[in-house]
């Protein structure tokens, strides 16, 4: 079984999308600490041409807590007009802004879960086949063991035989480590992605958002392809 393990981040770039097509199970790492700055709870959308970065607001958000001990805040009300503002012209507008209004307006509050309905929303929308479980819900797992070791023991606890990460983790995981737990260990690294945007200068490196609304669902899952393994 090929298994990935994320923390779950607010529409992610398409290199996570990547991750997640591949493997058959993911699991939503949501009773890991908050990271303060990272990616998840922010992202970047296309906004007059350029790069701008947009922030999905928290209550009590704080790196001593884990991710599925905070919450969302009850108005995003900015956000939405920012994204609507950004992409009322994009050809997918009308297909993708209720399906992104949904999420935003999700009425579970519980940080781990709102993102981790955004995951799924999309991905039923992409129609991928991965299943998704979230690990505060793997109970036998032993949560006193950190970073590789955890992961191992995650793996190994649903039975994977091969482990995914984003090529960001090169630096966290060691091969021979899994090898050692008959598990063999892949980064995905995405290649080169260029789409028509509107009538700027492509901007890459953007959110899902920016991928789904300028590309139908067979086109980006073509993209989702488009990665090599190291």
């Amino acid at each position: 079984m090929k298994l990935g393990i994320m923390q779950p981040y607010f529409l992610p770039y398409i290199g996570y999308w990547q991750l997640m097509k591949t493997v058959d199970t993911y699991v939503i790492y949501d009773d890991v600490n908050y990271i303060k700055g990272g990616w998840i709870n922010r992202n970047q959308l296309l906004l007059n041409g350029k790069a701008f970065l947009f922030n999905l607001i928290l209550n009590g958000a704080s790196p001593n807590k884990l991710i599925n001990e905070i919450s969302v805040a009850d108005n995003q009300e900015k956000l939405l007009k920012t994204i609507h503002s950004a992409y009322a012209k994009a050809p997918l507008f009308t297909t993708i802004f209720p399906l992104i209004e949904q999420m935003i307006r999700y009425e579970n509050k519980n940080l781990g879960r709102y993102l981790g309905n955004s995951l799924v929303q999309i991905a039923n929308y992409l129609q991928l086949d991965t299943k998704f479980i979230y690990s505060s819900d793997i109970k036998e797992k032993n949560n006193t063991l950190k970073a590789q070791d955890k992961v191992i023991h995650i793996c190994t606890i649903l039975g994977a035989t091969e482990y995914y990460n984003a090529i960001g983790g090169m630096d966290l995981y060691n091969k021979a480590d899994f090898e050692r737990n008959k598990i063999q260990l892949h980064f995905v690294k995405a290649n080169a992605i260029v789409y028509k945007q509107l009538k700027n200068v492509f901007v890459p490196n953007l959110s899902i958002l920016d991928v789904l609304m300028f590309n139908s669902a067979d086109e980006v899952n073509a993209m989702l392809d488009n990665y090599e393994l190291i």
